[in-house]
């Protein structure tokens, strides 16, 4: 009984006060927002190399926003969304990117879930996940916007809808003039 008084005693008189904090964080915090998009170049699985500040510029012409879409085809929401990003992808193309960075899988994996999916955007090969690192990807599916001028306004962790995935781009087109 003793011992658990003392103990108990002590807890309360060697804990730490609360440290003061900047505000609440959420989910969809992250320290790229904000920044320019580290910039990267990977390969589909078909060897097609596409490096993001290319498809942000488009040849030299005003910039398009992109959405980089992280992934895994073990991961269940990530399949769960990939139709709604199809679909977003489609009706946004020409004038916003929509590109799938897939979480250490080989080109074959991904070659059939892409498939499975009637996926059309790309889906690139980060089998070693340098990528993902470079991005401080923790959670899957990670979703992360980025406006046309290369700078990331929004990072989402979890799975988007089409809705969703179609206001944000709206919101970049906008701010773009687009």
């Amino acid at each position: 009984m003793m011992t658990a008084m003392l103990g108990t005693a002590w807890i309360f008189v060697s804990r730490t006060p609360p440290q003061p904090s900047s505000g609440p964080i959420t989910l969809t915090e992250a320290p790229i927002v904000g920044h320019l998009a580290p910039d990267f170049t990977l390969q589909t699985p078909v060897g097609e190399t596409i490096t993001l500040s290319e498809v942000i510029d488009r040849n030299g012409t005003a910039g398009q926003p992109v959405v980089l879409n992280f992934w895994a085809s073990w991961c269940g929401p990530c399949r769960v969304e990939m139709p709604d990003l199809q679909r977003t992808s489609m009706k946004y193309n020409g004038r916003s990117a929509i590109i799938g960075i897939n979480q250490g899988e080989s080109a074959a994996t991904i070659t059939e879930f892409g498939n499975e999916f009637n996926i059309t955007y790309p889906l690139l090969v980060d089998q070693d996940n340098r990528i993902n690192r470079l991005y401080a990807i923790n959670s899957l599916p990670t979703t992360v916007f980025i406006d046309a001028s290369g700078v990331v306004r929004e990072v989402q962790i979890g799975i988007l809808t089409q809705a969703v995935l179609e206001d944000r781009i709206e919101q970049l087109l906008a701010d773009a003039g687009g």
